[in-house]
Parts: C-alpha cells; structure tokens; sequence
C-alpha cells in the first residue's frame, strides 16, 4: 500500500525536529542569557574607573611640533588621529599615522600604521609602556584593590581569542578578583581598549553557540546559520501543515 504524502510530512517533522532540536535548545538557553543579564556587568562598565579630566590652564605644545619631530626619524604620509590622553597623571598625545611602502614582490602599494607617543607639555616623544607602566594604567582604571593575579604581553591573537581585533601589542593584566578580570592595554596606544570577564567570556561562548560560526564567532551570515535557519522554518511550516490536516480530519469525523 503506498504511503500517503502526510506520512513522508510528519517523519521528516520528527526527524528534523530531532536533528534541529539541539541547536534551538542552543539558542534558547543563549537568550535566556542574553536577555536576563545586566550588559553592564558583562562589558566591565561597573569595574571601570574613569580618570579626571585635564584643567584647561595647563600649557600644552602644539601637536604639529610633535609631527614635525616624528618626521625627522620616520616618514608619515597620512595622519590618522590625534588625541589628547592621560598616562599615569601626565597629559599626552596620542599620534596614529600611515606609512605608505611598495611591496617590491605583488607590485602593490602597503599601508603600514605607526602609533606615536609623547608628552604633551614638552613634546618629548615616549616609548610604549613597559610592563609596569601598563600594570599601573590597568590598576588606575580598575574600581577596586584586588591584587593583580598575572601579566602577558600578547603580539598575536587568534579569532577565538577574547581580545581578537584588538590594537596589538598590548598587555593583559589580569586580576585576582571574583570574575577574574582581565585589563587589557595597548601597549602602543597607551591606553586600556577592553574589560573582559568571566560573565563575558560565557557571553562569548553562548554567542558563538548562537550565530554557529566556529572560526571567527562574529559572522552572522555564514552558511552554516543560514542553512538551520530554512531548515527551522521547514519544521515550523510543516508542524503548523500537519495541526492544519488533524483539525481538518477531527472536523470530518
């Protein structure tokens, strides 16, 4: 006897119910998280401390001496930014610029960029912060007086990492608190670019369960997604075709 069309209809409801069933658990106890936590926690914001402001009688150089000093040792082509930030108390410049290179081999034109600090009331160029520079920074901007647990300097970072796309090289100053917190500061920069913590870090985790992209955490548009995503809609579609035919049937009888 030949089967009917809504016999093939519910197995392969069944079946990719069971096979989707998983992820959508997935996804579920990520905005179960998402939703019932405090996003300031996650981000760091109620660890932060924020330094004082500069007073505006302070007598700074002018940052065009400050380039014009850097040109004497290197050659900039483009100027990025400038900004005026607070280094352990001192007002200083923070000077982002490009260098522009032919790369001899591909015939092609490199940009390479080039971070500059000096100190803004005397126009002295600094180097990057050393090890306890960026331990200071760190403990400055962190609301509290937990002992400091570790410190690395981190020239490279994977796409799992929790301070990938992140200025590079920078020390990770983690602290020995609860949430075990770790601060991270561009060494270059001069300044702290990321609070991560352990509620971040299942933040993370969950996020990457939620938007299935294994590699990099953060494409919302691979395959991978968009592939569960018709097959959700297929189980959903043919769950509501199969209620449809047993009222229909029920109304029958």
């Amino acid at each position: 006897m030949a089967k009917s069309k809504q016999y093939y209809i519910r197995k392969s409801h069944r079946y990719l119910g069971v096979f989707l069933g998983f992820q959508f658990l997935l996804w579920t106890i990520g905005g179960i998280y998402f939703s019932w936590s405090n996003m300031d926690e996650i981000h760091g914001d109620t660890t932060k401390k924020h330094t004082p402001y500069f007073s505006t009688h302070q007598q700074l150089v002018s940052p065009s001496d400050i380039i014009d000093s850097i040109r004497t040792y290197h050659k900039i082509d483009s100027l990025v930014s400038i900004q005026l930030i607070e280094i352990l108390g001192k007002p200083v410049y923070q000077i982002r610029c490009i260098r522009n290179h032919e790369d001899t081999i591909h015939h092609t034109n490199m940009q390479h960029m080039m971070n500059h600090l000096a100190y803004a009331e005397t126009g002295i160029i600094r180097p990057p912060l050393s090890k306890e520079e960026a331990s200071a920074v760190a403990q400055q901007h962190f609301n509290g007086n937990p002992a400091i647990h570790k410190i690395e300097y981190i020239t490279s970072t994977n796409s799992h990492h929790e301070y990938r796309e992140n200025p590079l090289p920078a020390y990770a100053v983690t602290f020995d608190n609860d949430a075990k917190t770790t601060v991270y500061v561009a060494s270059e920069l001069g300044t702290v670019q990321k609070f991560r913590n352990n509620k971040w870090r299942i933040f993370d985790f969950l996020w990457m369960m939620h938007t299935m992209d294994y590699e990099e955490r953060d494409n919302f548009s691979n395959l991978l997604l968009r592939a569960f995503s018709i097959l959700g809609l297929i189980t959903i579609a043919s769950g509501f075709w199969l209620f449809l035919i047993t009222q229909k049937k029920k109304s029958i009888r």
